[in-house]
């Protein structure tokens, strides 16, 4: 192999040097036709969920209004001069937006006698329980025509019916009318009783459960 003199060995270092430079230069790779971009990845779009078909709220929950039904469980509310005319118990404080209910129902066939009387309340800004309880003590009061406020612990527990909540009855033996029932309900912001004449405890919470269908919203 032939030595080379230092003229000849500088060109060749700088000629190599140059194809270094050149194969390192972003220049010279812009010139030769860019790679394919990679596909992106797939993404998933956020998908809004479908609107759901209206539907009753769930059991104890949201807001509720009464209403004056001309029939509630298959009772025909009393009109006219059979109807009851006034307050008969103190509801409680009410504040805007409250609703009072009043009403006497007669059953299937009644004319005459004692009618099933309610009481109800709704938007109740305090615990319903609390509420209920007032009413109740309110409508043992009216029912024993004594003055006495009676015993509402002494009430048994019962099926509230789709609208969940509270239900409870109790009988009235230290009454004239020995028979009579009182019942009331409470959910997330409504109370209401009622009287029920010569009947079980049984059987009128069944009632006023069917009752709750027609009267609360």
């Amino acid at each position: 192999m032939p030595i080379l003199g230092p003229r000849p060995l500088l060109a060749t270092i700088a000629l190599a040097t140059t194809l270094t430079l050149t194969a390192c230069n972003p220049a010279a790779e812009a010139e030769s036709p860019p790679a394919a971009p990679a596909a992106p990845a797939s993404v998933s779009a956020p998908v809004s969920a479908p609107a759901r078909p209206a539907s009753t709220p769930p059991a104890g929950s949201g807001k509720r209004t009464l209403t004056e039904a001309a029939t509630a469980g298959g009772l025909t509310k009393a009109i006219g001069a059979n109807a009851v005319s006034d307050v008969p118990i103190d509801p409680g404080e009410m504040r805007d937006g409250m609703h009072l209910v009043v009403a006497d129902y007669n059953r299937a066939g009644q004319t005459s006698g004692r009618r099933i009387l309610f009481v109800g309340v709704d938007s109740v800004p305090e615990d319903p329980n609390k509420r209920r309880e007032h009413l109740w003590r309110g409508l043992i009061d009216y029912a024993l025509q004594n003055g006495s406020t009676g015993t509402p612990t002494t009430a048994k527990p019962y099926e509230p019916g789709p609208f969940g909540g509270s239900l409870e009855c109790l009988s009235l033996p230290e009454s004239a009318n020995a028979t009579d029932v009182i019942c009331g309900w409470s959910d997330t912001t409504t109370a209401a009783v009622a009287l029920f004449p010569r009947t079980t405890p049984a059987d009128a919470a069944r009632l006023f459960a069917s009752m709750r269908a027609d009267l609360e919203h």
